[in-house]
């Protein structure tokens, strides 16, 4: 039985052919790394994490891989912690999500509401403003750490 993270690693492995772009072995680890935890990771993280399996992985390899991972919109960066997560629908190239922060544990859920992204728009339209780009990120208690804090 293929796990979720091997159908997403297929998954932008079919994608990344069709744009006729490379997926190179360690953007695509950095990809598996990102996705083995609902937590976000910083390059530094991925770096150490990386370095247990390419011991000459330097900044510069992580930062390129993030770069296209972003470019590609196979990730998410978490703007307030400076950090990477997987994004919930990789095959769409650009999306508008909000991000559901927990502060005790640092889980990261990804919601995509077209309503919000609508109200946004409308708001933003009759102020005569047009959005090329929004970061929505909530911070707060997840319900499994909200669960651990009443018991």
């Amino acid at each position: 039985m293929i796990s979720l993270d091997q159908q997403l690693v297929k998954q932008i492995e079919e994608i990344c052919a069709a744009r006729g772009v490379r997926l190179t072995a360690q953007r695509k680890r950095v990809f598996e790394l990102i996705c083995s935890s609902p937590k976000a990771a910083s390059a530094y993280e991925l770096l150490d994490e990386l370095k247990l399996s390419e011991p000459q992985a330097k900044p510069p390899t992580v930062y390129r891989a993030l770069d296209f991972l972003l470019e590609q919109g196979f990730i998410h960066r978490v703007e307030s912690t400076n950090s990477y997560i997987q994004c919930c629908s990789c095959n769409a190239h650009k999306h508008h999500s909000h991000l559901l922060i927990c502060d005790k544990c640092s889980n990261v859920i990804e919601l995509q509401d077209d309503s919000l992204v609508a109200l946004l728009a409308n708001n933003a339209e009759a102020h005569g403003f047009s959005i090329t780009n929004h970061v929505i990120e909530s911070h707060g208690i997840c319900q499994s750490c909200a669960s651990d804090k009443a018991n």
